[in-house]
């Protein structure tokens, strides 16, 4: 295709990415279809139909493109989300010779983009289909891949611990040979020759036309006795010397590196803000693909018109003399000649329209020493020809020297006075463009260790959150710096470490430092909701579920939350709307189905509580809520040896949960095993020494086995940390009477019939008789596990 029908389409492609980058999609997506309709603008319509949500459009767009990587990794985006989870998968997998190779790590930046994907991204993305179809091999293996190569794949290191694997972060996130050699390689490129002198200059810094990022025409290392700067004085001479004709339009970036004059492209900025010798500010700017920006310079206030000859040096008044060292002083005040041509022109009055890169620091070293002469001759002429014993004045002297007829120019007053310039770059409009400082290998490196060093921590602290190893996950989460720990990630996760270890208090605590610092935040809410319900607390839990509510009408946590405030109520049927409209919102969100059915088990709906707790598992495998919730119907309906099966599989995913092992040894006792009974809550104590329940069922256990001395030390616990608890000291009543202490019995019977006098009956029969009548202990109230 010629040059001249294909610059239109670089214009839309480079419009199209300004649209992107800049949120504008609508507008980006009207562009694309301006476009000829090939695989390019198919890839570009498809992404932004895939930015705007369209699933469907984005799918139609690219599937006409099989063999362009850009179009089937969008492709395959838009299945994930359709749910074609095959048809993607095997779409990228076709094309796996094209993105094999590529790595673009350490290739992107603020000012650089890859918009075809590498190898790291096409694992990635591989491995959610995978992990989205259900076969977890093929998405473990691509989400390795995917870290080998990238390690910033956050996402492919929470998918690999969420789905079980074990998976060691020390291992992941660290320096790898392969992005030492891609760090060393990148900063050789980019800065080889500034840090020797004396090596080899290469061809391409010769070359005008061929961008040279590492030459800062404006910042020179050293000065050469030729620079025009240096014979002339100042630092700010360049910017007298070297002044711009107006244009119409602005125009950025310079492609003649090795110019000694920089160019002022027209913008408006004064003559300080140029970087100039050692008195540049520091970078604000990168290149752009390695070319340097050109310095914005403010334009002259004295303007001449084309036909006149500007003056070539300052006046002078009889009372100045010169003096044998000042020539070089006074030639810093000669304004620049302006062509009528437009073109620049050098101290000579050359233009450097057609000069040389190369050869314009000998043409100034020349033309400076041609002025100092010129300058001594026409002197010597003003001398001879003014009056004896007159001082000439300013315009007879204007009109010897420069040969001008027309009135004079005074410039001695324009150059006498100040710029009037804002007093910083900000307060000026657009800052003046900076060089990039040449990048440090050592820096980079230790910059890229502690970024690695973070997410090791932090995935560590994860991968032991997943595991339900809550307080090895608590010790990692407090090696995190205060400033990261502050993060809302960080917080959420330290707060539902805290709800699984059943801490609700400090868990209150952390959830209430995101809601304060992050109110906006929605993600691990429905935690929140559920930390409140624990605690009952009504009136919180309320004012969570209308705020995020009206936060966000259509985000799942906040209908589970609003769940939980109704179900705090006793509005069972109210909580179960709004879980199914969570459920609705989000049909993956397999918290909202578990709190569905403990409605429905409330309500003894127990096929739909099952059907709820199915789909929670369906949607999360591993969600072992789901799983004790299978276990709590079956137990409901008597048919315990499911009910095992259910909580051992909980119990499998969760090995540190107490309740599940009370759960089992639940059913257990209820199955008249006794003694594996007793094993599973003396499990139950081992993983956490504070839970009551855990405690009360064994104590039943040892009393049924004849073991009431066993049975009084945990009950001796419970008397203290439970002291309202009228089963406590009922169980104490039984365990003193089968001691033969009947005091002690007696009073312990008398504190819970005036805890619960509902149960009077039971504790009278107990009262009256010294023989053991059955375990009248089962009406303890665990509490609802919610």
């Amino acid at each position: 295709m010629p040059a001249a029908a294909m610059a239109p389409q670089t214009q839309l492609r480079g419009a199209i990415y300004y649209c992107l980058d800049n949120g504008l999609v609508e507008n980006a997506l009207f562009l694309a279809g301006r476009l000829p309709p090939d695989a390019d603008a198919a890839h570009l319509a498809g992404l932004c139909n895939l930015r705007l949500g369209r699933l469907k459009a984005a799918y139609d767009c690219t599937k006409k493109a099989p063999q362009h990587l850009g179009c089937v990794y969008v492709f395959a985006q838009a299945c994930l989300g359709l749910e074609r989870l095959n048809e993607g998968a095997f779409c990228l997998e076709k094309l796996r010779g094209q993105w094999a190779g590529r790595n673009h790590w350490n290739k992107h930046s603020d000012i650089s983009r890859r918009h075809i994907p590498d190898a790291a991204a096409c694992y990635c993305l591989l491995g959610k289909l995978w992990s989205a179809h259900g076969d977890t091999k093929k998405a473990v293996d691509n989400y390795i891949e995917a870290l080998k190569l990238n390690p910033f794949l956050w996402d492919a290191f929470t998918d690999l611990c969420d789905m079980g694997a074990f998976v060691r972060p020390v291992n992941i996130f660290k320096v790898t040979p392969e992005m030492l050699a891609t760090l060393s390689h990148s900063v050789s490129n980019g800065h080889s020759n500034a840090s020797d002198p004396f090596a080899p200059e290469p061809a391409e810094a010769k070359n005008p036309f061929v961008s040279t990022p590492d030459i800062d025409p404006f910042n020179p290392t050293h000065r050469t006795a030729g620079d025009v700067g240096l014979n002339l004085g100042g630092s700010n001479l360049l910017s007298r010397l070297n002044g711009s004709v107006q244009p119409p339009t602005q125009h950025v970036g310079s492609a003649y590196p090795d110019m000694d004059t920089p160019t002022s492209n027209g913008q408006n900025v004064p003559d300080e803000d140029i970087m100039m010798g050692e008195a540049a500010a520091p970078a604000l700017y990168e290149p752009v693909n390695g070319v340097p920006f050109a310095p914005s310079r403010k334009p002259r206030i004295q303007q001449f018109h084309n036909a006149e000859e500007p003056p070539k040096m300052r006046p002078i008044t009889s009372r100045s003399r010169l003096k044998p060292g000042a020539e070089s002083s006074e030639a810093t005040e000669i304004p620049r000649p302006i062509g009528q041509n437009g073109h620049k022109r050098t101290v000579s009055g050359h233009s450097m329209h057609h000069m040389r890169p190369g050869s314009s620091s000998r043409l100034a070293a020349a033309t400076s020493r041609d002025t100092e002469s010129k300058e001594r001759r026409e002197l010597r002429k003003v001398k001879a020809t003014g009056t004896k014993g007159k001082s000439a004045t300013v315009s007879t002297v204007g009109r010897v020297v420069s040969g001008n007829r027309k009135p004079p120019v005074e410039i001695s007053e324009y150059l006498s006075k100040p710029d009037s310039r804002p007093a910083s770059a900000a307060a000026g409009g657009v800052p003046p463009p900076r060089m990039a400082p040449p990048a440090d290998p050592g820096r980079e490196l230790e910059a890229l260790t502690s970024i690695l060093d973070l997410l090791r921590v932090m995935g560590t602290g994860y991968a032991h959150l997943s595991r339900f190893e809550c307080t090895k996950a608590l010790e990692e989460f407090q090696k995190i710096s205060q400033q990261q720990r502050d993060t809302p990630w960080v917080l959420a996760h330290i707060g539902k470490a805290y709800y699984e270890k059943s801490m609700y208090v400090d868990a209150e605590r952390v959830f209430l430092r995101i809601r304060d610092k992050w109110p906006s935040h929605l993600d691990d809410m429905e935690v929140y909701s559920n930390v409140l319900w624990q605690l009952k607390k009504e009136t919180d839990l309320a004012y969570l579920a209308h705020t995020l509510v009206d936060q966000d009408r259509l985000s799942p946590q906040a209908w589970c939350a609003l769940g939980n405030a109704f179900s705090l109520q006793r509005e069972h049927d109210q909580a179960i709307k709004c879980f199914t409209r969570a459920t609705q919102l989000d049909p993956k969100f397999a918290y909202a189905f578990t709190l569905q059915g403990h409605e429905h088990v409330t309500n003894e709906e127990f096929d739909k509580a099952l059907y709820a707790f199915r789909c929670a598992i369906s949607a999360d495998n591993r969600h072992y809520n789901g799983w004790y919730g299978l276990g709590q119907v079956f137990e409901k309906m008597g048919k315990y040896d499911v009910a095992e099966k259910h909580y051992r599989a909980a119990a499998q995913i969760n090995p540190t949960n107490p309740v599940l092992a009370v759960k089992i040894g639940s059913v257990l006792d209820r199955m008249k095993k006794t003694q594996p009974a007793l094993t599973a809550y003396m499990h139950a104590v081992t993983l956490d020494p504070r839970s009551n329940l855990a405690r009360f069922r064994k104590a039943q256990i040892h009393l049924k086995l004849g073991a009431p001395l066993e049975a009084l030390k945990d009950l001796e616990y419970l008397k203290d940390a439970a002291p309202d608890d009228p089963n406590v000291h009922f169980l104490l009543g039984r365990t003193y009477k089968k001691l033969s202490r009947k005091t002690e019995a007696i009073r312990h019977f008398t504190i819970a019939l005036n805890l619960d006098p509902k149960a009077s009956q039971y504790i009278k029969e107990a009262m009256e008789s010294w023989e053991d009548e059955g375990d009248l202990a089962d009406e303890w109230s665990s509490g609802d596990e919610h």
